[in-house]
């Protein structure tokens, strides 16, 4: 009889003290479901301050084995998906958020698909769930301009998703310090299956995901898989010269046949277009090199509390 395989679950966490052990209850509940495999869950807690460790410390996971590994602070969830894929020891790893926004009755259907060859199954949303029309709008807007650039299909992806070994190895050796998981595994190229699901509401609490948080994540990924940007500013040059010089040959044509030549809310204009070029331009050429700033300083992407993990 051959040996039960190993499968993970990795549950990044920020202030999810009011609902981490319901959401460990209905994974353990889906796990249950699947035959032959021997199940891992690591719970990764990224700098939360509502007692979310104490209350994954004092969970029991039954036959499950929990992991649990603390951050020193809030590094992100980038930083915590990837301490939870280089801490688990699974065939397979599923990645799922602990808000229960991402369905656990999926899992066995996530496996099946990956037992039957898939080395990535996706989770897809069907819809938004209660983004609200502005987030919505947004997502849309995101998620359109970041296929255009980087050529990837990433409509309505999540990070739930499931992970051969393979796969996971090969995501954990990827240089980059920021990192944009769902456009990453894409990237990585492996065969993959997809499954549709629609967002339920949070289970508790609520989103610790600000505005701001979630423009600067898509500036980053953005600049991350595409150098179109830079080559706008190519772009915007060469409009503002066109334009330049339509007003400058119409000056002068006008000068050579005597016309009076006022200028004066022309040039304004024309300093107006040309000074905020530039500064968009600045402002674009300022995210590289700050993505540049970031990675030559090696820092490590998240620093483990040993003292408060459970590895």
């Amino acid at each position: 009889m051959s040996e039960p395989q190993r499968l993970s679950v990795v549950l990044p966490v920020h202030n999810e003290a009011t609902g981490i052990a319901r959401a460990l209850d209905e994974i353990r509940v889906a796990l249950g479901k699947v035959g032959g495999a021997r199940w891992e869950l690591v719970v990764v807690d990224d700098g939360s301050d509502d007692g979310s460790v104490e209350r994954v410390r004092a969970y029991d996971a039954g036959e499950a084995e929990l992991r649990l590994l603390v951050l020193t602070r809030n590094f992100g969830k980038e930083a915590a998906i990837l301490a939870g894929l280089e801490l688990a020891r699974g065939e397979a790893v599923i990645v799922m958020d602990a808000d229960l926004q991402h369905p656990p009755e999926l899992i066995p259907r996530m496996v099946e698909l990956w037992r039957a060859g898939a080395l990535v199954v996706e989770g897809v949303k069907q819809d938004r769930g209660c983004e609200g029309l502005v987030g919505g709008a947004a997502a849309r807007l995101f998620y359109g301009l970041f296929m255009r650039l980087s050529g990837l299909e990433v409509a309505n992806a999540s990070d739930y998703k499931l992970l051969d070994r393979e796969v996971v190895e090969a995501y954990c050796r990827l240089p980059e310090r920021s990192r944009f998981f769902r456009g990453l595994i894409p990237w990585l190229g492996f065969t993959s299956a997809r499954i549709p699901f629609s967002v339920p509401p949070r289970a508790e609490g609520g989103s610790s995901w600000t505005r701001w948080r979630l423009v600067r994540l898509a500036v980053s990924a953005l600049t991350a898989f595409s150098s179109a940007p830079l080559h706008l500013i190519t772009a915007l040059g060469a409009f503002v010269f066109l334009i330049s010089a339509i007003f400058g040959s119409i000056a002068l044509y006008q000068k050579f046949t005597g016309v009076a030549v006022s200028g004066f809310t022309t040039v304004i204009l024309l300093q107006l277009l040309i000074g905020s070029v530039l500064m968009v331009s600045l402002g674009i050429i300022g995210i590289y090199l700050a993505r540049v700033f970031e990675e030559a300083k090696g820092r490590p992407v998240y620093v483990v509390d040993r003292r408060r993990s459970r590895l």
